[in-house]
Protein backbone atom coordinates (compact mmCIF):
# COMPACT_ATOMS: atom_id res chain seq x y z
CA UNK A 1 0.00 0.00 0.00
CA UNK A 2 1.42 3.51 -0.56
CA UNK A 3 2.01 5.97 2.02
CA UNK A 4 0.46 9.42 2.50
CA UNK A 5 -3.88 9.96 2.40
CA UNK A 6 -4.79 9.11 -1.16
CA UNK A 7 -8.67 10.35 -2.15
CA UNK A 8 -10.39 9.66 -5.69
CA UNK A 9 -11.49 11.91 -8.00
CA UNK A 10 -14.13 10.72 -10.96
CA UNK A 11 -13.80 13.54 -12.77
CA UNK A 12 -14.53 14.69 -16.22
CA UNK A 13 -11.49 14.96 -18.46
CA UNK A 14 -11.82 18.82 -18.74
CA UNK A 15 -8.56 20.02 -17.66
CA UNK A 16 -10.65 23.39 -16.53
CA UNK A 17 -12.08 21.21 -13.19
CA UNK A 18 -8.84 19.58 -12.25
CA UNK A 19 -7.07 21.91 -10.16
CA UNK A 20 -9.92 23.24 -8.26
CA UNK A 21 -11.15 19.49 -7.60
CA UNK A 22 -7.85 18.92 -6.71
CA UNK A 23 -7.33 21.81 -4.50
CA UNK A 24 -10.61 21.26 -2.63
CA UNK A 25 -9.71 17.70 -1.72
CA UNK A 26 -6.28 18.07 -0.53
CA UNK A 27 -7.68 21.61 1.50
CA UNK A 28 -11.12 20.13 3.05
CA UNK A 29 -10.07 16.22 3.44
CA UNK A 30 -6.03 16.51 4.23
CA UNK A 31 -5.23 14.35 1.12
CA UNK A 32 -1.56 13.97 0.41
CA UNK A 33 -2.73 12.54 -3.20
CA UNK A 34 -5.17 12.65 -5.69
CA UNK A 35 -6.37 9.42 -7.54
CA UNK A 36 -8.07 10.69 -11.10
CA UNK A 37 -10.38 8.50 -12.82
CA UNK A 38 -11.06 10.88 -16.18
CA UNK A 39 -14.07 10.30 -18.34
CA UNK A 40 -15.40 13.12 -20.46
CA UNK A 41 -18.83 13.82 -18.76
CA UNK A 42 -18.64 10.78 -16.30
CA UNK A 43 -21.72 11.38 -14.43
CA UNK A 44 -24.15 10.74 -17.03
CA UNK A 45 -22.12 7.18 -17.93
CA UNK A 46 -22.31 6.42 -14.23
CA UNK A 47 -26.16 7.63 -13.44
CA UNK A 48 -27.94 5.97 -16.85
CA UNK A 49 -26.30 2.70 -15.88
CA UNK A 50 -26.16 1.95 -19.43
CA UNK A 51 -22.57 2.42 -20.34
CA UNK A 52 -21.59 -0.93 -18.88
CA UNK A 53 -17.88 -1.19 -20.30
CA UNK A 54 -17.18 2.75 -19.27
CA UNK A 55 -19.02 2.01 -15.78
CA UNK A 56 -16.35 -1.33 -15.99
CA UNK A 57 -13.37 0.80 -16.88
CA UNK A 58 -14.27 3.52 -14.04
CA UNK A 59 -14.81 0.61 -11.40
CA UNK A 60 -11.58 -1.12 -12.22
CA UNK A 61 -9.39 2.18 -11.80
CA UNK A 62 -11.62 3.08 -8.74
CA UNK A 63 -9.86 -0.28 -7.13
CA UNK A 64 -6.69 0.32 -7.75
CA UNK A 65 -6.96 3.59 -6.08
CA UNK A 66 -8.95 2.22 -3.12
CA UNK A 67 -7.53 -1.07 -3.34
CA UNK A 68 -3.57 -0.14 -3.89
CA UNK A 69 -3.49 3.27 -2.79
CA UNK A 70 -5.50 2.95 0.40
CA UNK A 71 -7.58 5.74 -0.93
CA UNK A 72 -10.75 6.45 2.12
CA UNK A 73 -12.66 8.24 0.12
CA UNK A 74 -14.53 8.87 -3.54
CA UNK A 75 -15.91 12.14 -5.02
CA UNK A 76 -18.02 12.36 -8.31
CA UNK A 77 -17.54 15.46 -9.85
CA UNK A 78 -19.79 17.27 -12.53
CA UNK A 79 -19.28 20.93 -13.70
CA UNK A 80 -20.59 23.70 -15.70
CA UNK A 81 -20.04 23.71 -19.35
CA UNK A 82 -18.98 20.11 -19.56
CA UNK A 83 -19.06 19.31 -23.51
CA UNK A 84 -19.08 15.38 -22.58
CA UNK A 85 -22.65 15.99 -20.61
CA UNK A 86 -23.94 19.33 -22.53
CA UNK A 87 -27.00 19.61 -20.12
CA UNK A 88 -28.31 21.72 -17.56
CA UNK A 89 -26.71 22.31 -13.60
CA UNK A 90 -30.27 20.82 -11.90
CA UNK A 91 -29.67 17.63 -14.40
CA UNK A 92 -26.31 17.19 -13.39
CA UNK A 93 -26.84 17.90 -9.86
CA UNK A 94 -29.53 14.51 -10.07
CA UNK A 95 -26.60 12.79 -12.47
CA UNK A 96 -24.42 13.19 -9.66
CA UNK A 97 -26.58 11.86 -7.06
CA UNK A 98 -27.44 8.71 -9.34
CA UNK A 99 -23.58 8.36 -9.59
CA UNK A 100 -22.66 8.47 -6.15
CA UNK A 101 -25.73 6.12 -5.46
CA UNK A 102 -24.24 3.57 -7.93
CA UNK A 103 -20.80 3.80 -6.63
CA UNK A 104 -22.03 3.18 -2.76
CA UNK A 105 -23.89 0.00 -3.86
CA UNK A 106 -19.95 -1.01 -5.22
CA UNK A 107 -19.38 -2.27 -1.36
CA UNK A 108 -15.99 -0.41 -1.41
CA UNK A 109 -16.25 0.91 2.11
CA UNK A 110 -15.30 4.12 1.86
CA UNK A 111 -16.88 7.67 1.53
CA UNK A 112 -18.54 9.20 -1.31
CA UNK A 113 -19.37 12.24 -2.28
CA UNK A 114 -20.78 14.67 -4.77
CA UNK A 115 -19.04 17.65 -5.97
CA UNK A 116 -19.95 20.24 -8.33
CA UNK A 117 -17.57 22.81 -10.34
CA UNK A 118 -19.50 26.45 -11.41
CA UNK A 119 -18.64 28.65 -13.32
CA UNK A 120 -16.30 30.15 -11.89
CA UNK A 121 -14.46 27.05 -10.83
CA UNK A 122 -15.37 26.77 -7.26
CA UNK A 123 -15.71 23.71 -5.92
CA UNK A 124 -18.52 23.05 -3.56
CA UNK A 125 -20.16 19.69 -1.97
CA UNK A 126 -23.69 18.47 -2.73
Amino acid sequence: MAHGIFVTAINCMDGRTQLPVNEYLRNKYGADYVDTVTEPGPIKILAERTYLTQIDSIKKRVLISVEKHGSGRIAVVGHHDCAGNPVDQQTQLKQIAAAVKLIREWGLGVEVIGLWVDENWQVSEI
